[in-house]
């Protein structure tokens, strides 16, 4: 846990590279071009990539690239390396290209490198049947397992334009990330289909599908192109799954965050993998989620990440909440304007009941912290990263009002489009916008593990004309800071809320009452993250 300072954390400083990844300060990814050539004769892949780096200081004489070894009949083994002609020495071991330049660069230069290959993919990239038994290939590169099948800086941090070219038996279609850009039929029975993605992503985010779809483009909203790729015997389910939830959710995150990061966006039906995943303009679903029925939810959350997590992209793998958080609050977001205020408050309790749960079954899991278990061996992150770090966001919102968070969004989006941001980047967004302090915020519901659990009541004191309130923190460790509500209901009237701060373990308030209330309840918007009970004493 990074050092407390006076009470507040500095957190730029306590967090900046906490992840593991070995980090390469003076080279930077500029673009990948893959060469990728699949088979319906076994289940290897060749591959030919060709990666274009920037070197930022002088005198280096190496770099590196993840790429998985070999291990158990299934990595990759690599041919050769080239740079401007020229074959270069290298070393591949333990899922690491190491590249020997012919000649040190300078600061500005630019080279390109490419890099022969071939293997069974051990991740990454999954060859499997789908449902109706038809052979299909989809990548599924999150947290870090696209070193699994393509030479590249797999984090991150390092952000790259990219571009698939893919030769596969010409019975499939080939869709990726941003715009096709060519289909030739080779004359051999394969084709070779040519994606470009030209802004800036991810590793993780980099993705091909490879299968027999039935393709619909189907319409525009805010000006994005919107798509459907789908098996062929599930095209009627897949437009009534996707279509409309896609317009709802691009129409809403634009109209509140700002404009569509990419070139298109496709919704992929996908074999044999779980869920969704949010590849740029191109977004994966589970096979099972393509039903007779919107899958509004599930669609909302991934389109979200569209903005946050692939645009604005975590900078190490400690801040993921910054995009899984940021998907799961903004998916109630969209629940809450189309299907209004009751469907997002029953959302946030099921998230509340998951997080409550969560701690009891793994406790002390903090949303941002060091070294993240697993992420770097291809695990995800702790659940807890999504459901408290959606509350986060939410708790920010009823702590500075719903308008100026949503002018914090958009100027952070604004800010950090098409890069890489940090806890520390939003919070100083949201201060500025804000215009208060929120460095105890941040650390009190990201650095710190657990929730608070609240219990007190109630009594009226007619003599007094009071109402008076005793509440007590009774989770371990100190108390939390935690601004509430309190509503006052007289009977015949409308409730009246009043606003306290409860900072210590044991506190009472008093709220002035002329009149006995019948209720008095205690955070009736659903405000904070807590454990609580409160009663009539």
């Amino acid at each position: 846990m990074p050092k407390l300072l006076r009470g507040g954390l500095v957190l730029c400083a306590s967090l900046a590279f906490a992840d593991s990844y070995p980090r390469q300060p003076a080279i930077d990814a500029q673009h990948y071009i893959f060469r990728v050539t699949l088979s319906d004769a076994n289940d290897e892949v060749a591959g030919e990539t060709t990666v274009d780096l920037r070197f930022l200081q002088p005198g280096v004489t190496q770099v590196v690239l993840d790429l998985a070894s070999v291990n158990n009949g299934k990595g990759m083994i690599v041919a050769g390396v080239s740079s401007r002609g020229v074959a270069l020495k290298f070393q591949h071991s333990a899922n690491r290209l190491a590249i020997t330049l012919d000649s040190a660069a300078t600061p500005g230069e630019r080279r390109q490198f490419t890099v022969k290959y071939r293997g069974v993919p051990g991740g990454g990239l999954h060859i499997a049947p789908n449902k109706f038994g038809d052979r299909t290939f989809f990548s599924w590169n999150w947290p870090t397992m696209a070193r699994q099948w393509l030479p590249m800086i797999d984090h991150p941090s390092d952000k790259a334009t990219s571009e698939f070219l893919v030769t596969a038996p010409a019975r499939y279609q080939v869709v990726a990330n941003g715009l096709l850009q060519e289909e030739l039929d080779l004359g051999d029975g394969r084709r070779m289909t040519h994606w470009r993605q030209s802004v800036p992503i991810a590793s993780w985010l980099n993705s091909i599908g490879v299968a027999q779809f039935s393709s619909r483009h189907f319409a525009t909203a805010a000006g994005v192109p919107l798509q459907t790729w789908v098996f062929p015997r599930d095209r009627d389910n897949g437009i009534l799954t996707f279509e409309e939830p896609t317009r709802q959710a691009i129409e809403f995150f634009a109209s509140h965050i700002g404009p569509y990061p990419y070139e298109k966006l496709a919704d992929v039906q996908v074999a044999g993998l779980a869920g969704g995943m949010e590849h740029a303009s191109v977004i994966f679903f589970d096979e099972r989620s393509v039903t007779n029925r919107p899958a509004f939810d599930l669609v909302a959350h991934e389109i979200s990440h569209q903005w946050f997590g692939d645009s604005v992209t975590q900078k190490d793998w400690d801040d993921v909440w910054l995009s899984e958080g940021f998907a799961t609050y903004f998916a109630c977001l969209a629940a809450e304007f189309y299907e209004g205020r009751d469907a997002f408050l029953a959302a946030m309790r099921r998230s509340r009941a998951n997080i409550l749960d969560l701690e009891k079954r793994s406790p002390g899991v903090a949303v941002v912290r060091d070294h993240l278990p697993g992420i770097q061996n291809g695990s995800p992150p702790s659940p807890m990263v999504y459901q408290k770090g959606g509350w986060t966001l939410h708790m920010l919102r009823g702590l500075v009002g719903t308008e100026t968070f949503w002018a914090g969004i958009r100027e952070y989006y604004q800010r950090f489009r098409d890069s890489n941001a940090s806890t520390e980047d939003l919070r100083r967004v949201m201060e500025e916008t804000a215009g208060a302090d929120l460095r105890w915020f941040f650390e009190q519901w990201l650095l710190r593990p657990g929730f608070p659990a609240v219990s007190g009541g109630w009594t009226y004191n007619p003599a007094a004309g009071k109402i008076e309130i005793r509440l007590a923190q009774t989770q371990p460790g100190a108390a939390y800071r935690l601004p509430l509500e309190i509503a006052v209901t007289v009977a015949g009237a409308p409730p009246s809320v009043q606003r306290i701060v409860c900072s210590a373990k044991s506190q009472e308030f008093q709220i002035a009452a002329g009149t006995e209330p019948s209720s008095v309840e205690l955070d009736p918007n659903l405000w904070v993250l807590m454990d609580s009970k409160f009663t009539r004493r």
